[in-house]
């Protein structure tokens, strides 16, 4: 008996899209996209997907996999897009990098793009802003996404527990006794959990600490628009030294100040350094992801360690393992079935903060 699977052409594919066999040809080889609406094009990628249609070009390439990030000048994201693409290459996988500067529309516009049949997977170096279009997505390619532990993503995560991150920073601060902190931050909304959940875990700190109705955490925050993202190149560095010299005149009792991030955090120590005071005698500091430039002798950033390399490969890995695990279309291969990957947070004590406030 053959048993052997009956390969899908071209009229397989026009038949369940009601349109013609030369129609469904050229959208399939990305030629005339103009002429279709971005629904009929939408609707061919998805049953060319779900019959699990192969043309030349999708046997030859089939394992491109999307990286998407905000942008690289962070070495947090550089670093994790490295290890990602260390984890590719070593796995005969070929990636393309895209940046979306926390823009909306890049971010939709990456949805619709990974729907081609060309593409095999995604993977999001930080969490989404659209979980949602994200969600829809991932019904019809694999999905990893790096970043913020978040159960209710709904998508399979390499994360850490940024809660947590900031309750370790608030813990060691008040143990240094520090009563007046200060959060910088930029934008700060629910569209970027991990800057949200930093700040949770400060709250909680304070609020656990013995005699804490005397201890305050004061924040700083600018918002920062996708269109400033693009167009300014040391944009985290500039909130930081902007919020930092409006808290030393806004809030002079403060004693310590919390980056949202290190790259943040270097323009918090030069804000600090500028207007003649001293890094820890007068103010600690502290930041988050522990990126390559933090234990630098001229720098010594207190910071969180996140496992930058490792989970951008643990992501490669866990994106892969979808691909792979079988033949079957993502509706059919066990639906609703998540997979997380956390790494713990540890925190790195550098001359940043090592003096006790008395």
């Amino acid at each position: 008996m053959n048993t052997r699977k009956k390969r899908v052409t071209l009229k397989d594919i026009a038949e369940a899209a009601g349109l013609s066999t030369a129609s469904v040809s050229m959208i399939l080889a990305g030629k005339s996209l103009s002429r279709f609406s971005s629904v009929t094009v939408d609707t061919v990628y998805t049953i060319a997907r779900q019959l699990g249609y192969e043309t030349k070009r999708t046997k030859r390439d089939r394992k491109v996999i999307l990286l998407v990030c905000p942008s690289v000048i962070n070495p947090y994201y550089a670093t994790i897009i490295q290890g990602m693409e260390q984890e590719a290459k070593a796995r005969g996988l070929q990636t393309l990098l895209i940046t979306t500067y926390w823009d909306t529309e890049k971010e939709r516009w990456i949805c619709d793009f990974a729907k081609d049949p060309l593409v095999a997977g995604v993977v999001f170096a930080m969490i989404p802003q659209q979980p949602e279009l994200v969600h829809e997505l991932n019904k019809l390619i694999p999905v990893v996404a790096v970043g913020d532990k978040q159960n209710e993503l709904g998508l399979d995560t390499v994360d850490v527990n940024n809660y947590n991150a900031g309750m370790l920073v608030g813990n060691h601060l008040l143990e240094m006794g520090h009563a007046q902190i200060a959060y910088i931050t930029t934008s700060l909304n629910s569209q970027h959990s991990a800057r949200v959940r930093r700040l949770e875990g400060l709250r909680a700190a304070i609020k656990q600490a013995p005699h804490h109705q005397g201890k305050q955490l004061h924040i700083f925050t600018e918002e920062i628009s996708a269109h400033t993202e693009l167009h300014t190149v040391d944009i985290e560095h500039r909130v930081g030294y902007t919020l930092a010299k409006r808290c030393l005149q806004e809030r002079p009792q403060v004693t310590a100040m919390v980056a949202i991030n290190d790259m943040v955090a270097y323009g918090v120590m030069d804000a600090i350094i500028d207007a003649g005071h001293q890094i820890p005698e007068e103010y600690s500091v502290c930041g988050f992801d522990n990126i390559y430039p933090s234990h630098f002798s001229g720098v010594g950033l207190t910071t969180v360690e996140h496992s930058i390399i490792q989970r951008g490969k643990s992501a490669i890995r866990l994106i892969e393992s979808k691909i792979d695990r079988t033949g079957l279309s993502m509706t059919e291969n066990e639906p609703g079935a998540v997979t997380r990957v956390e790494y713990q947070s540890r925190l790195i004590v550098r001359n940043s903060s090592n003096h006790t406030v008395t």
